[in-house]
């Protein structure tokens, strides 16, 4: 595993260990040594996955303090663009984001507390795994909307929830980051 962080602070690209013989892949996404090299010391106490069609988009999703949380994010199967959106005051990159091709086998991204995180699918399908350090809050659960912010999606009509489509704008958002 190698981490080659990106220009958002504390936001990691990871190239995961993988092995590939006759039987298939093995790959490892996490390891508790190497994290601690990046700074992470926390604990994943909660991990859930998300199975999404070509063109739709999921995002911006984050959690309010005091629930906030790390993230680890990876692919299973197909190809994702994973958005990351800088939401901490006193970051040089407030309001900034960034996001990388993701893709089965390939690479993790580790996406700090005060950031929001999205993605579009691109292929028919991609199961999206999410690693995170609380639990859910359902009360604590917020989200930026999608168009909202400097990003070009390279979509005209994304496939959206009802929920995702009515998060509030980026510019009028108050961030307790």
């Amino acid at each position: 595993m190698s981490f080659n962080e990106l220009a958002i602070p504390g936001v990691f690209l990871i190239n995961n260990f993988n092995a590939t013989d006759n039987r298939g892949v093995f790959v490892k996404t996490f390891n508790k040594n190497l994290f601690e090299q990046i700074g992470f010391n926390g604990n994943f106490t909660e991990s859930y996955y998300s199975t999404s069609e070509k063109n739709v988009i999921r995002g911006m999703h984050f959690q309010l303090p005091p629930h906030e949380h790390e993230k680890l994010v990876y692919v299973t199967d197909g190809v994702i663009v994973d958005v990351v959106l800088d939401l901490r005051i006193k970051s040089p990159t407030y309001g900034k984001s960034i996001s990388v091709e993701l893709e089965a086998f390939g690479k993790s991204i580790f996406i700090p507390k005060g950031c929001a995180h999205g993605f579009l699918a691109k292929s028919d399908n991609a199961t999206v795994v999410y690693n995170v350090t609380t639990v859910y809050n359902k009360e604590a659960d917020m989200g930026i909307l999608w168009n909202s912010f400097n990003f070009e999606w390279g979509i005209l009509n994304p496939i959206l929830s009802v929920r995702d489509n009515s998060f509030e704008a980026f510019t009028n958002f108050k961030s307790p980051f």
